[in-house]
């Protein structure tokens, strides 16, 4: 593979704080590409030669961001539920049990199905910026559901969690301890080769706080990295329990009280907000200014699943981060690209820098406040991911 220079960039963000700027803007930028990953990054009068074969790419101005890293999606699943969508735009409120109806679905639906939608899924993130993600299982609920879940995901990202906790399914609503055990132990064992992470819905309506932190440890103990699903739906034990396993990232923090901000911040847990939520559920949107102003690590995902956000778009995220959750234009880009890379525990992307992988996203625009200033503009241009173009679907 050659080397690509890529040149004339209007404003950089590196995503490598300097000045106090923490997105580390260059104006007047290139960025060298050689393989995989970026070799050199600086002003663009220093670049290195654009001789022996390398590509010279000159943007003409315009902004070049590193690729969003969505850490928080569900996107192995069969069936749709737009009219659930539509009941609530019209006063049905939101609850966690909607989540029956795409295990029912995904369990009829074949590996070949589930694959072909899983393939489109990926081409609609390339599309819209995003060059590394984050797939959950928890559509199948039994062993061989879950399983296959976690096999298909990893087919595409080795960002997989295993989410057998995600309800207690409908064959165990009188037995709940025996599900539990079941996630604890076979279904463990099952999906955890095709795994990295393992997560939990700790909240009202889906598992107990005790629940919750007895299906952790036993993930901890076979080797998967714990996070937690916690206080979308009311206040709760989901940010205390995720603190407590030291888990790298606790998902939605809708309600906070005082003391779960006073732990993340007294911690390394990442706090991933998920503004899609709020927007299809209607749901009060977290308070992301709080948290920051509090010290705590926080990033934005799109949480794309077919029941409470069945959106792909890293940059509707940023948006609503901007408009309802108090966040500048620059903190909602760094949450969604250095942020998620925290929350993953990634130190190869999120960051555009010498040695990182060579993930660049361009703008249609020549700033990246854009991206909140122009909502719903297909402002993604052009997206390297490891250093080779990925066509943009038609707007």
């Amino acid at each position: 593979m050659g080397a690509t220079l890529i040149t004339n960039i209007g404003e950089l963000t590196t995503n490598v704080g300097r000045d106090g700027d923490p997105c580390g803007t260059l104006h007047d930028a290139a960025v060298l590409i050689e393989g995989t990953r970026i070799a050199w990054v600086g002003p663009a009068g220093d670049a290195p030669g654009s001789g022996g074969g390398v590509e010279v790419v000159d943007v003409g101005g315009r902004a070049v961001i590193p690729g969003f890293v969505d850490s928080h999606t569900h996107l192995v699943f069969g069936g749709d539920r737009a009219d659930e969508f539509e009941a609530r735009m019209t006063g049905t409120p939101y609850a966690a049990g909607g989540i029956r109806r795409t295990v029912a679905a995904t369990r009829a639906a074949s590996d070949d199905e589930l694959r072909a939608r899983l393939a489109g899924f990926v081409s609609e993130l390339h599309a819209q910026g995003t060059t590394t993600f984050e797939i959950k299982t928890g559509y199948g609920l039994t062993v061989v559901d879950e399983a296959r879940l976690a096999r298909l995901a990893s087919e595409v990202t080795p960002e997989v969690t295993f989410l057998g906790a995600h309800v207690v399914p409908s064959e165990y609503a009188h037995r709940r301890d025996e599900y539990v055990e079941l996630v604890c132990g076979d279904m463990l064992r099952a999906c955890a080769p095709h795994s990295r992470w393992i997560d939990v819905f700790c909240e009202e309506g889906a598992f107990s706080v005790d629940e919750s932190r007895r299906i952790l440890l036993a993930g901890i103990e076979a080797g998967l990295l714990p996070r937690v699903h916690g206080n979308q739906l009311g206040y709760g034990g989901g940010v205390g329990l995720a603190v407590d396993v030291d888990a790298y990232s606790v998902d939605h923090c809708t309600y906070l009280s005082d003391a779960d901000v006073m732990a993340l911040a007294g911690s390394d847990t990442v706090a991933t907000l998920l503004p899609g939520v709020e927007f299809s559920t209607r749901q009060p949107y977290p308070d992301a200014r709080r948290l920051l102003d509090a010290g705590v690590i926080v990033a934005i995902a799109s949480d794309c699943n077919p029941g409470s956000s069945f959106t792909s778009s890293m940059p509707l995220m940023i948006a609503l981060a901007v408009r309802e959750m108090g966040m500048s234009p620059s903190e909602a880009v760094w949450a969604a690209t250095a942020g998620g890379a925290r929350a993953l525990r990634r130190d190869d992307v999120g960051a555009i820098a010498p040695g990182r992988r060579a993930d660049l996203v361009l703008l249609e625009a020549p700033t990246r406040v854009h991206l909140a200033y122009r909502p719903g503009v297909p402002l993604i241009a052009e997206v390297w991911s490891e250093g080779v173009p990925v066509r943009a679907a038609p707007a």
